[in-house]
């Protein structure tokens, strides 16, 4: 039973990490549910542990909504460039990895010029948007493998001991 309990938390762990850069699927929970299996079966983790990583969990997913607003707030962007660079980015996840870069961009640029800018500050308010999404990406793919490392050493650590 603890295999079929390890098995599942990887997977969770690991769909989290995939989960971290797209902006639909929360990966960060997602992974950190894989570690709550881990603890709850092989390997109690400290309180400290569960606790830290829930507030930084809850903090990162506040950051990933609100960087990208922030970064185009800064350069003078509005909701039109951020709705279309969440669509460019979920359009984009048919065509990794590139759609993943040009597709937030594209879908930016598109989004302020329909919200009534002109060329130029469309383009200023994509890139905003877009470095906002890439930071928060970045914020939340190097959680997921903090916590992907955690689970394997864990696990080799279980398997070390079992033999």
């Amino acid at each position: 039973m603890e295999l079929l309990f390890l098995i599942l938390g990887a997977l969770l762990v690991l769909f989290g990490f995939i989960g971290s850069f797209l902006p639909v699927v929360p990966g960060l929970p997602i992974s950190f549910l894989g570690i709550l299996v881990m603890h709850w079966t092989i390997a109690p983790f400290s309180s400290a542990f569960i606790w830290g990583w829930t507030l930084a969990i809850v903090l990162f997913s506040i950051l990933d909504n609100f960087i990208p607003a922030w970064t185009s707030q800064i350069i003078g962007g509005t909701c039109y460039g951020f709705w279309g660079s969440l669509l460019g980015m979920i359009f984009g996840i048919g065509f990794p990895p590139i759609g993943f870069i040009i597709g937030p961009l594209v879908g930016a640029f598109l989004g302020e010029l329909i919200g009534g800018h002109g060329r130029d500050q469309a383009i200023k308010a994509a890139w905003g948007l877009f470095v906002g999404f890439m930071a928060a990406i970045g914020i939340k793919v190097v959680a997921a493998l903090i916590l992907c490392w955690y689970y394997g050493t864990e696990l080799i650590q279980w398997v070390m001991s079992t033999k």
